[in-house]
């Protein structure tokens, strides 16, 4: 049987030239088709959002009407076809994290907006899909101790304060100093990297701080698995190569696995010369944990 890819053709909204385009995710789920089977996720409710989101937002994000201060902080055109594509990712990421605790590996070809806020979002993130995912399994029994791993090249700030008083999840977050956002929130786990940090530093330093999300026992790691950090990217200062992001891959599936412990994957942010390589990379890291799926 094949592996499943949670992925939803509604993740794409045309919104013209914009440097997040939606087509990666198109793209990464069509290239995951040669190791997966696609399987599209379910719509969460009002009632499910307000785990991880507050009244006011929950009611913009189901409209899909922002005000200007809102739409200037999103950075995002915000429409109703983008307020669906991101309450689906939501239910992508729960689903992902449910198949994850099923079999050990969940896929997701979407999701990783780890800067939305409970009452905001922020660059291009709207809906917490990390923070909905693990609010909602427990809500229901499951999942009660949970660690996010972030390795996207900017800070997780919307889901370190989303968990800010909260002692059953680990946030660890490793990403370059001096980029976005502004105004960091404190993870449980921060590790900032200078620009140009390459494969080698960049290895030691995760297998430090994947130690420290082990020894937190979670029950299921959420990991949050950027590619921005790829040399080439348009707005990241890493100098990690296409074998270092397989490797940093392998270092978070390897370190889950000495553990027994559950994880489910999502992409996460990547902007590459073109959304083609994007994909690539991303689909890349969706094969390599679908071989232990």
């Amino acid at each position: 049987m094949k592996p499943r890819v949670v992925y939803s053709p509604k993740y794409e909204v045309d919104y013209g030239e914009h440097q997040f385009s939606t087509r990666k995710f198109r793209l990464a789920a069509e290239m995951s088709r040669s190791f997966a089977v696609l399987v599209e996720p379910s719509e969460p409710s009002r009632e499910d959002l307000l785990l991880a989101h507050g009244s006011d937002w929950v009611e913009k994000l189901m409209t899909g009407v922002l005000s200007p201060a809102d739409t200037a902080r999103l950075e995002l055109p915000f429409s109703p076809d983008i307020a669906r594509a991101h309450r689906l990712a939501a239910g992508g990421t729960l689903l992902a994290a449910r198949h994850a605790l099923e079999t050990g590996v969940g896929l997701h070809a979407g999701g990783g907006s780890h800067h939305a806020f409970r009452d905001h979002g922020e660059g291009y993130c709207a809906v917490n899909d990390i923070a909905f995912a693990i609010l909602k399994l427990r809500a229901g029994g499951m999942a009660v101790r949970a660690a996010v791993v972030d390795l996207d090249v900017h800070q997780g700030n919307g889901t370190a304060s989303i968990f800010a008083n909260d002692p059953d999840t680990f946030t660890f977050s490793m990403h370059q100093y001096g980029l976005y956002p502004e105004v960091r929130r404190r993870s449980s786990l921060d590790v900032e990297l200078a620009p140009g940090t390459g494969d080698a530093e960049y290895d030691d330093k995760l297998r430090r701080g994947l130690k420290a999300v082990m020894d937190f026992s979670p029950d299921l790691v959420v990991y949050q698995a950027g590619v921005d950090v790829w040399e080439k990217d348009r707005l990241g200062g890493l100098k990690l190569t296409e074998p270092g992001i397989l490797n940093r891959d392998r270092a978070v599936y390897e370190a889950c696995f000495a553990r027994r412990v559950p994880v489910a994957v999502t992409l996460g942010g990547g902007y590459g010369p073109t959304p083609e390589d994007t994909a690539r990379l991303h689909a890349a890291t969706l094969k390599l944990f679908s071989r232990i799926s």
